[in-house]
């Protein structure tokens, strides 16, 4: 299995140039069967990486442009009255872009904080209930969310809610020289090469089984509480972190960070994850789930910072 995920990736990485991390990181989510924040600025590919993934792994991507008058019902469905031709009328239920195995929210952050809602039940449960029915969403069920960090004017900031329901918060930056210049080369001539499929959805939920089932050692277990627990504000609180956070990630953060580092062995061929991949993954992980205090933000602290000291501190 890791060396058809291997394939995969190195698949993906010939139309995604230049983003390796980022790649790798979005297959672990997925091998996680969770869900991804990307945030970056717009031209850095995106919206091309969650279509890639798509054709390469053989799932049903679709994708919503969030917008402020974007309402649940446009992303969830509805009920119509139809009337048949012997005049009997009955409601039929017709499906949103959110039955699909990968759904791409485009600057989710742009939608009002109603519809983001929408996507809680879905993100946890894999179904959601429209007029008190239940509908079970496909199999697997993914959500890549896209944010532009610095345009905020007439957006909504995710509630810490929804936010802990990604398992990983990916930061897309620039490419390097010679990976944009191959990029130039790439998407401006007559055709673009488009990837080929290399797995099928079965696959992937087979790979997902592969990784709940991976052994972790408990020096590794211990690595994964000792960061969790030493970026919450309080008692346990490493000396590092100091007063600088409100608040800080809870235990759905050491299971992430626990099956992310198993998926990451996956992916490099490895029987059972080590304590560099804690360190790999902690400022994905963790980022995302922690606030700083107004006094931090006032001195320039940054999220990235706390989490790189901790992880050099603990790791």
């Amino acid at each position: 299995m890791s060396e058809r995920l291997s394939v995969a990736k190195q698949t993906i990485g010939k139309t995604i140039l230049g983003q390796e991390q980022v790649i790798e990181n979005t297959l672990v989510g997925l091998l996680c069967g969770g869900h991804v924040l990307l945030v970056g600025l717009p031209g850095l590919a995106k919206t091309k990486l969650v279509e890639t993934l798509g054709t390469v792994l053989s799932l049903g991507a679709r994708r919503v442009q969030f917008t402020p008058d974007l309402l649940p019902s446009d992303i969830l469905g509805a009920e119509v009255l139809e009337e048949s031709a012997s005049g009997s009328r009955a409601f039929r239920f017709i499906e949103g872009p959110i039955f699909s195995q990968l759904l791409m929210a485009d600057e989710i952050n742009r939608a009002s904080p109603r519809t983001q809602s929408a996507l809680l039940q879905a993100m946890q449960e894999h179904h959601v209930t429209v007029a008190g029915t239940r509908h079970d969403l496909p199999s697997p069920f993914h959500v890549l969310a896209t944010q532009n960090p610095i345009e905020q004017e007439g957006t909504y900031p995710l509630p810490e809610a929804q936010l802990d329901r990604f398992l990983l918060e990916i930061e897309i930056g620039f490419p390097d020289r010679e990976a944009e210049r191959a990029m130039l080369r790439l998407t401006t001539g007559e055709a673009e090469q488009t990837p080929n499929a290399v797995m099928g959805p079965q696959d992937l939920i087979d790979a997902q089984k592969l990784v709940r089932a991976m052994p972790v050692g408990e020096q590794v277990a211990d690595a994964i509480l000792d960061l969790v627990r030493g970026a919450r504000p309080g008692a346990e609180a490493h000396p590092v972190i100091g007063d600088h956070l409100d608040w800080g990630p809870g235990p759905r953060a050491s299971q992430a960070l626990m099956l992310a580092t198993r998926a990451r062995a996956l992916l490099d061929g490895r029987f059972a994850p080590s304590k560099d991949d804690v360190a790999a993954l902690a400022e994905p992980v963790l980022r995302h789930r922690m606030a700083l205090t107004y006094a931090a933000r006032a001195e320039g602290v940054t999220r990235r910072d706390l989490v790189a000291k901790l992880v050099e501190a603990l790791l």
